[in-house]
């Protein structure tokens, strides 16, 4: 039997150059499915939101039989692709929630700073990350590929870009976040939500020009970290501002 993969859309950028756009031919040795079929090609589940075998829609856990003599075509189309009908992905948690691997600390503090609710750590264990995905109905961000490859993981992406700016644009892409933004209500350090406080009550924790110059003063409720509105802020907001009108 003589099996053949076709990944559409983005689904490429988890393949080599010369084999993206054209079937692929796996050495199919044994009964299998197209969730362990697919990934063994590099491309995780998560990342596919429909399959085809030979035309009609599929599973993860539809079978391809090793046996036979027939030709077999499987298809899978990634969430972004228009002719997709029968999509394998559950809707996402509204609001976005977030849990992140170790090498995206930046990206954290960036959605975090957009209002997002963002669980990082610097020490998580790969079971772990699964384990808060799957158990609190967070989407998993992560540049492991074989992270997403664990099969209680629902809502995973794998993110492309090494850039954390870009990194954000193309996280608020791909879940249309745009209209979810809500800036400047938790604190970018530890997730905690952010509460307005007098001036008098932080005095003692600032410097004297920044008494001077500003008024309204934010603390986070969890971690107790001090906020305002200082010189970075037109710039953090223009940025927030441009996210936001972006097409989704």
């Amino acid at each position: 039997m003589g099996v053949q993969v076709l990944f559409h859309g983005c689904l490429d950028d988890f393949l080599p150059p010369a084999g993206r756009g054209q079937p692929i031919m796996p050495p199919t040795l044994r009964r299998t499915s197209l969730k362990d079929l697919v990934e063994s090609l590099g491309v995780p589940h998560t990342e596919i939101a429909a399959l085809t075998l030979n035309d009609c829609p599929a599973t993860f856990e539809t079978l391809v039989e090793p046996l036979g003599g027939d030709h077999v075509m499987v298809r899978a189309w990634p969430p972004s692709a228009q002719s997709v009908e029968h999509t394998l992905q559950p809707p996402r948690p509204r609001p976005a929630r977030f849990v992140l691997d170790v090498h995206l600390g930046r990206l954290a503090r960036y959605l975090r700073l957009l209002g997002f609710d963002v669980c990082w750590r610097n020490d998580f264990g790969d079971a772990e990350l699964a384990d808060m995905s799957a158990l609190q109905s967070r989407i998993l961000l992560t540049r492991d590929r074989r992270l997403l490859y664990r099969r209680q993981i629902v809502h995973g992406y794998f993110v492309r870009s090494d850039d954390p700016g870009r990194q954000v644009e193309e996280v608020c892409h791909r879940y249309g976040l745009h209209d979810e933004i809500a800036a400047f209500k938790r604190c970018a350090r530890c997730n905690g939500l952010l509460v307005k406080v007098d001036k008098a009550s932080v005095a003692g924790r600032l410097e004297a020009r920044t008494l001077l110059y500003y008024n309204d003063f934010y603390k986070c409720a969890r971690c107790r970290h001090v906020y305002w509105q200082g010189s970075h802020f037109a710039r953090i907001s223009a940025w927030v501002e441009t996210l936001k009108q972006q097409v989704a």
